[in-house]
C-alpha cells in the first residue's frame, strides 16, 4: 500500500467517524465497522502506518571494533 493510499482511506475513515456512520467505502470496496472503537482502532493503525513510512527506515548501525595493544 502506497503512502497516497493509505492518506486516502485515512481521510475516509476520519469522515465517516465525523459524521457518525460506522461504513466506509474505498477502492470499490465497502466495510462496515461494529463500533466506535473498531473505528477509532483501525484510524489510530492507519497513523502508525504512515508515521512510520514517512519517518522512512530505523536506525542506521555501524559497526566497528576496536583493537586493545
Amino acid at each position: 500500500m502506497t503512502l497516497d493510499e493509505m492518506k486516502s482511506r485515512h481521510s475516509a475513515l476520519l469522515a465517516a467517524r465525523y459524521s457518525g456512520t460506522r461504513s466506509v467505502s474505498y477502492d470499490g470496496k465497502s466495510i462496515t465497522y461494529g463500533s466506535d472503537a473498531e473505528l477509532a482502532a483501525a484510524i489510530g493503525d492507519l497513523e502508525r502506518r504512515i508515521a512510520r513510512f514517512e519517518r522512512g527506515t530505523g536506525r542506521v548501525l555501524r559497526p566497528y571494533a576496536v583493537k586493545d595493544l
